[in-house]
């Protein structure tokens, strides 16, 4: 892995245009990912490890163009990487090389080396955050997002903003714009965000923290990231 591909975005993109967006994985995630981006008209195709066939069914409840996996960022102007960790090496190395210009790769992965993952020594041994291994597998800046948030929420917990119970994502990410790009998606969705600052931070959001599965507005939200430790708890260490 690690193939070039086109540099991040560089200037601000808002989100109230239709866009072209791939999604990788059609899990709890990005299924309902597929779900709601699609009911907001945007472009959407889908993949997964086994096949467009296996994916009529939610093509047919949705909209979106069942695609393989190679085919997936093709003019994407968002690409959504929701599989496995231990998968993320088996993707194509051209992957994001048919995406369209400035595009932005949207991250959703934790690492669980004892749950199914196995032990990755770059995360274990050289202490970087699990995104920023996925880059490394990449060779493309990424936004982490959606890792921490339960899948059924992305449907049943939408609010419209400035609502008391209004859930706040938090967002990480070292390209500005790219960033940018993420949040305003997620707003779009119905949910707030707070920004939880480059990549090399976003252990502050990875599994067991008090951020991870916290359903609160920006304040909690902020605060949970501020009390996050760097240590990674027994059970998801490898």
């Amino acid at each position: 892995m690690g193939a070039p591909s086109r540099r991040p975005a560089t200037e601000p993109r808002g989100t109230e245009h239709t866009m072209r967006i791939g999604i990788i994985g059609a899990g709890n995630i990005g299924g309902n990912l597929v779900r709601r981006l699609t009911a907001l008209g945007h472009q959407v195709a889908v993949a997964n490890s086994r096949g467009p066939e296996t994916l009529a069914d939610l093509a047919a409840e949705t909209g979106a163009t069942p695609v393989a996996v190679g085919a997936a960022a093709d003019g994407a102007e968002l690409v959504v990487v929701t599989v496995p960790l231990k998968n993320v090496p088996d993707l194509p190395d051209d992957l994001l090389a048919g995406a369209a210009e400035g595009f932005a790769v949207l991250d959703t992965n934790n690492y669980y080396p004892q749950q199914r993952d196995g032990r990755i020594a770059a995360i274990e041994d050289e202490g970087l955050t699990e995104s920023r291994w996925v880059e490394r597998q990449l060779g493309h800046p990424v936004v982490k997002a959606f890792n921490g948030t339960y899948a059924q929420d992305i449907l049943d917990a939408p609010r419209p903003a400035g609502d008391p119970d209004r859930i706040a994502l938090p967002v990480a990410g070292d390209d500005p714009a790219a960033k940018r790009l993420v949040r305003e998606l997620i707003e779009s969705l119905g949910f707030d965000t707070v920004d939880a600052g480059g990549i090399d931070d976003s252990w502050r959001q990875q599994p067991a923290t008090p951020v991870y599965g916290l359903r609160a507005g920006t304040d909690a939200v902020t605060e949970a990231l501020a009390a996050a430790s760097p240590e990674r708890p027994a059970e998801f260490r490898g």
